[in-house]
């Protein structure tokens, strides 16, 4: 995993070439957004408990099959494995957002992830939904302005939902 400064770095460095005047202006905005980042990272990891039990509970309602007798998250066992999915889901996707950079949520959380389910006998698509909702709750969370560093977040919330997609197109 390589954070947003490394990266660029290395592909500059197999390039034999310096770093860009772009380059180097997207790393010092990254700079400048920092403590909105931080912010947003937090609100979500305060909050990732709320996020993943009302995202479950909004699927659950959608999908009801889902826990009848014979669904996916039928028992107690299975139920706690779906939020436990869920929740590294969520938790990698804060990595993602604090370094800036997709990799980690591929390297450590995607890959291979919708073949597991598939094996699995795991619905992808219910997956996605699930992470679609929990997508929806993190960015109402990190968007709400009150007592976080002011500023335009529109951009900051776009990289995160990218990564909440991601991770959705990943599963489904």
């Amino acid at each position: 995993m390589l954070d947003a400064f490394a990266k660029v770095v290395s592909q500059a460095d197999a390039r034999g070439e310096y770093l860009s005047s772009s380059q180097l202006d997207a790393l010092s905005a990254m700079v400048a957004e920092g403590n909105k980042r931080m912010d947003t990272v937090n609100r979500i990891t305060s909050n990732s408990s709320t996020i993943v039990a009302n995202a479950a509970r909004s699927l659950f309602a959608e999908q009801p099959q889902l826990i009848a007798p014979g669904g996916n998250a039928y028992t107690s066992r299975r139920m706690a494995a779906c939020l436990r999915d869920m929740e590294i889901i969520l938790r990698y996707i804060t990595y993602a957002m604090f370094a800036g950079d997709a990799s980690i949520l591929d390297d450590r959380c995607l890959n291979g992830l919708r073949e597991t389910y598939q094996a699995l006998g795991t619905p992808g698509s219910s997956v996605a939904v699930g992470v679609k909702k929990m997508k929806e709750a993190a960015i109402a969370i990190a968007n709400d302005t009150n007592n976080i560093t002011r500023g335009d977040c529109n951009s900051l919330m776009s990289e995160l939902g990218s990564y909440f997609d991601k991770a959705a197109s990943a599963v489904g």
